[in-house]
């Protein structure tokens, strides 16, 4: 059986609405979103789906996360705390502005950064907490929320693998759920090839904050303060959105909420068949994207459980990392030519849970909103089958 996968049309909702929008910015003449339409439509989508006073697009998310750090402006030296399970795009921009990344470790039950872990870290030097909401499962941000807030930190949050998932309410509270993204300083999503949906690359940030927004539409245009012709009010890179990238990401967003349920539907599925089956830790579903489906074998075994699905085609991997970042052979290399700063003396602490997850206890199957039960029923029928050989 195939599994369909993001890396081909079988596996997208790629269409004629995305053929139609690629065509409508190309017969208009103007590709650069400064003076075209289509990023600020975007950008007011965004935030209307979202229901924050701004959305800022940019050209990928990891350039939405650097333009996070901008706006919770450390000075050289100054920490960030992060989780060391999550791609390199979220610390990248931690050193691309001269601080440094303190790992935290995490709930060995989801991968989510425990803020248990970090308050302890939390020091004279730190300027802000950056989570990951891993896999589209939501982390325990309102506890981050509380920590970043006595002590007068920043609180960005990546959903670069979060599109939609929802939070869950505090005690007494009504409405619709909230989203995350919407209770950090900051929040950051991803249009990139393997995310929800994709514009190839791109990248958002949301917030409610005036300032953090003028600051961080600013950086990514270069400094270059539109109003006063040509003229330069701060350091900037370019990592302007194209109207290509914005007009298709609009037809995307389009079809995000099928998306998710899609994803929600056949996950729901898959934990109905593996409830009970002895070894397997499963992901808890409450507000979950899925993303990817994780699985977690407290008692270890899952490189061979892994291997074993993808001999049979099953699209999983174990660990998702090849290491978790607090390990990662980067932290031994120059950083600014031969340069160490700002990393000299710097050695990432143990993280045990998140070590061990990559080792020993994580599975992560990709997930596709065009699965079918039948997907579903193949992908339980090997992990019983694996889990209950002698």
């Amino acid at each position: 059986m195939k599994f369909p996968s993001m890396a081909e049309a079988a596996g997208r909702t790629l269409g004629d609405e995305e053929v139609a929008a690629a065509e409508r910015v190309i017969r208009s003449g103007m590709l650069n979103s400064v003076w075209g339409t289509e990023a600020r439509l975007l950008e007011a989508e965004i935030a209307r789906m979202y229901g924050v006073r701004h959305a800022i697009s940019c050209s990928s998310g990891t350039a939405a996360l650097h333009l996070s750090v901008v706006a919770a402006a450390p000075d050289p030296g100054d920490e960030i705390i992060t989780t060391p399970i999550t791609d390199f795009g979220t610390v990248a921009p931690i050193l691309a502005q001269n601080a440094v990344p303190v790992f935290a470790d995490v709930d060995a039950g989801d991968g989510n950064l425990d803020p248990a872990a970090v308050a302890p870290l939390i020091g004279p030097r730190t300027r802000a907490i950056m989570a990951v909401h891993l896999f589209g499962a939501p982390a325990r941000i309102d506890e981050l929320r509380a920590l970043a807030d006595a002590h007068g930190l920043a609180l960005i949050e990546d959903c670069a693998q979060a599109w939609l998932t929802e939070l869950p309410a505090p005690p007494g509270a009504d409405g619709p759920p909230r989203l995350a993204g919407t209770v950090g300083d900051v929040g950051c999503l991803s249009l990139q090839q393997w995310k929800h949906i994709t514009c190839g690359d791109g990248g958002i940030v949301i917030t409610d904050d005036d300032e953090l927004a003028r600051r961080m539409r600013l950086f990514a245009d270069k400094g270059w303060d539109r109003a006063a012709g040509r003229s330069h009010a701060a350091f900037g890179l370019n990592y302007r959105m194209t109207e290509l990238q914005a007009a298709v990401a609009r037809a995307q967003l389009a079809k995000l909420p099928a998306v998710v349920r899609a994803r929600r539907r056949t996950a729901a599925l898959l934990l109905d068949a593996l409830r009970g089956v002895p070894g397997v830790r499963l992901p808890r579903p409450g507000g979950h994207a899925w993303w990817l489906f994780p699985l977690v074998l407290p008692g270890g075994g899952a490189p061979e459980l892994a291997a074993g699905l993808a001999a049979v085609g099953i699209p999983a991997r174990a660990g998702y990392l090849a290491e978790p970042l607090n390990r990662a052979p980067v932290w031994a290399a120059p950083v600014y030519g031969g340069s160490r700063y700002p990393l000299e003396g710097y050695t990432p602490a143990a993280c045990p849970e998140a070590e061990r997850l990559v080792a020993e206890t994580l599975v992560v199957i990709d997930w596709n909103e065009r699965y079918t039960t039948e997907h579903v029923e193949a992908v339980a029928r090997e992990i019983i089958r694996l889990l209950s050989r002698p």
